[in-house]
């Protein structure tokens, strides 16, 4: 259940900077989009999304939640067994691939469920929250960015 988004928006973090210096050995796998605080458009949605559709204003989250597992149903932590933030992981948690290559198909991988350093991404639906109030410095859809 995977959403493709259109980013408008990002921004860079000390986690960015971090990761691209290769400051934790177990966290590099290059190539990598980096990226994890960003705002965009909901381009398309995958087969099985049914609460966020194509023109959602929305915002990547890395702390992803199931809303089935024992943390996501618990009051005190949402850090969910499937989404929780994992620095580590580089693919996607369905299928354990990246939905980004090189022209020759060798993968670029994910960073932190949302990869926002860059014009389109793909992130699974769990990840995503949907703006309600679209905020007014938004551009409208037939508007470029």
């Amino acid at each position: 259940m995977e959403v493709r988004i259109k980013i408008l928006y990002t921004s860079i973090c000390h986690t960015d900077l971090g990761a691209w210096k290769g400051e934790n050995e177990s966290q590099r796998a290059f190539p990598r989009i980096l990226g994890h605080e960003a705002a965009g458009i909901v381009e398309s949605v995958g087969e099985g999304v049914l609460d966020i559709k194509e023109g959602d204003h929305v915002i990547p989250i890395f702390n992803g939640e199931c809303g089935d597992c024992g943390y996501c149903k618990s009051e005190k932590t949402n850090l969910c067994a499937k989404f929780r933030v994992n620095p580590m992981k580089s693919v996607m948690v369905v299928d354990g691939k990246t939905r980004f290559s090189t022209r020759d198909g060798q993968p670029i991988y994910h960073f932190l469920n949302t990869s926002t350093f860059s014009e389109f991404t793909v992130l699974d639906s769990a990840c995503v929250v949907i703006c309600e109030d679209r905020p007014k410095s938004f551009p409208k859809e037939d508007e470029p960015s």
